[in-house]
């Protein structure tokens, strides 16, 4: 660690402040950002006040918050001695992954105690074109849980980055030859009976339905190279009702908007998986497009297959949304709404 103690005799004080010192004032412009605004975001998310002043910086507030702070800029300063930028999404993440009350027996220290459970493994998915972080609690446990567990669900509200993760993950065991091939397949239950009167052939057809797909792949290949594997089918993007009759061996295999699938439909493609091949099967039981009446196959799955030997699960909620915080808000928002209202 590249931050060194303070000089005793420079120490505030204070007991409300902290000082950190800095030695190389170069990264520290960089983690400071343009008119300071990496501080501005960590000031207006954690409640304290942070001054410059020399190579040093001094937090102002409550002991917790000037500790997660802390945690916060030591954990930024170390990703710029890497090498590596510091974005707005790299401090979110960074927040969100500084526990805010190391004490407390929270949600908060659930959580970390699952992290616990799998330390020592790699938190970075490598891929053609990016590196990937997770930037939360909850995306650090799925990512080790990717990694480690041959069926893995991912169950949680939009934006938490369970199909991405999980598509980053087979990309990184495809280039790592780990995988032959990728297999990436969702509910087209929006389509039902209409499909046939979409214009083109099957695939045209589909294709509206798996664009999420198409848009994570192109994050991690170059999108030539997709098109290559696609056409050789080392890529294979499909319905999930194209999977029946299937074996699916030595492949990273992931199912999208599991909530959607029948309890039928479940079983049939979980009862895919071939040797040497890996699951991840994402869904958000919020938001479920079955008829009613239908049960949803991935609320019975978890049901069935929870505390089965080698599958694992991972449950986000709004607190590990990481597209926008407003996204954040509105399922809060939506959650406390309770039933609609007649009139």
């Amino acid at each position: 660690m590249a931050i060194t103690a303070p000089n005793p005799a420079s120490i505030p004080d204070d007991p409300s402040e902290t000082l950190l010192e800095f030695p190389d004032n170069r990264l520290l412009i960089d983690l400071c950002g343009e008119l300071d605004r990496n501080i501005v975001q960590i000031e207006s998310r954690l409640g304290v006040a942070i001054h410059r002043r020399g190579n040093h910086l001094t937090l102002h507030g409550a002991a917790p918050e000037r500790e997660q702070a802390e945690q916060v800029l030591r954990s930024l300063y170390e990703r710029l001695e890497k090498g590596r930028p510091v974005t707005p999404g790299d401090i979110d993440a960074a927040i969100r992954l500084a526990p805010a009350d190391r004490g407390g027996a929270s949600g908060g220290e659930s959580r970390m105690s699952q992290l616990d459970m799998f330390s020592g493994e790699p938190l970075e998915i490598r891929t053609r074109r990016k590196l990937v972080e997770p930037r939360s609690a909850m995306q650090e446990v799925y990512v080790r849980n990717l990694f480690r567990h041959e069926l893995v669900f991912g169950i949680g509200p939009a934006g938490t980055g369970k199909t991405y993760l999980a598509v980053a993950a087979a990309a990184s065991m495809y280039i790592d030859g780990r995988v032959d091939r990728i297999v990436l397949s969702r509910p087209a239950v929006e389509a039902g009976e209409r499909l046939g009167f979409l214009p083109g052939d099957m695939k045209e057809k589909v294709d509206p339905y798996m664009q999420p797909l198409y848009d994570a792949l192109n994050d991690f290949f170059p999108p030539k190279q997709v098109a290559k594997l696609i056409e050789e089918r080392q890529i294979e993007i499909a319905p999930l009702a194209f999977m029946r009759g299937r074996t699916l061996s030595n492949a990273f295999v992931v199912l999208d908007e599991a909530q959607n699938a029948t309890t039928m439909q479940m079983k049939m493609f979980l009862t895919r998986l071939g040797e040497g091949s890996r699951m991840a099967v994402t869904g958000d039981t919020t938001q479920i497009d079955l008829p009613l009446g239908v049960p949803s196959g991935l609320i019975e799955a978890e049901r069935i297959l929870r505390g089965v030997p080698g599958i694992g699960f991972t449950h986000f909620s709004a607190d590990d949304v990481v597209r926008h915080s407003l996204v954040a808000r509105i399922i809060r928002a939506w959650d406390g709404a309770g039933p609609p209202r007649d009139g």
